[in-house]
């Protein structure tokens, strides 16, 4: 389990912005990984907060997620494969309440627990 927080700040110019709080006071740069469609985004940004214990996370939407349909990335933790958030893009037609997000959120996390689970039965075995 991860204390670290995620926090939205804003999306503007294709990236998404928040604050990764509760991270060690260290100065110890936290583990992010950012997913969209089960791979990593590239060119994710963490930069030291104005405070201790926080972190600027800037993620830049890549050009293939601007489509139609709703795409979803997920933000987590990697030092313990804990998810610390995540945001949603829908294009096209827009439904209020979409369970279409819902969906592909609940895909996203089943496919890191099937990631946990593997690795933990490797572990164990």
């Amino acid at each position: 389990m991860s204390d670290l927080t995620l926090t939205k700040i804003r999306f503007r110019n294709g990236v998404w912005e928040g604050r990764i709080g509760n991270a060690p006071a260290s100065g110890a740069r936290p583990d992010i990984t950012v997913m969209f469609q089960d791979q990593p985004v590239q060119d994710v940004r963490l930069s030291e907060g104005e405070t201790g214990g926080e972190w600027a996370l800037a993620v830049p939407v890549p050009a293939e997620a601007v489509a139609d349909g709703v795409q979803t990335f997920v933000v987590f933790d990697a030092a313990s494969s804990t998810r610390l958030g995540d945001f949603t893009l829908i294009g096209g037609e827009a439904v209020a309440d979409d369970l279409r997000a819902e969906v592909e959120l609940l895909r996203a996390e089943l496919d890191m627990l099937k990631r946990a689970f593997r690795r933990h039965c490797l572990e164990t075995s």
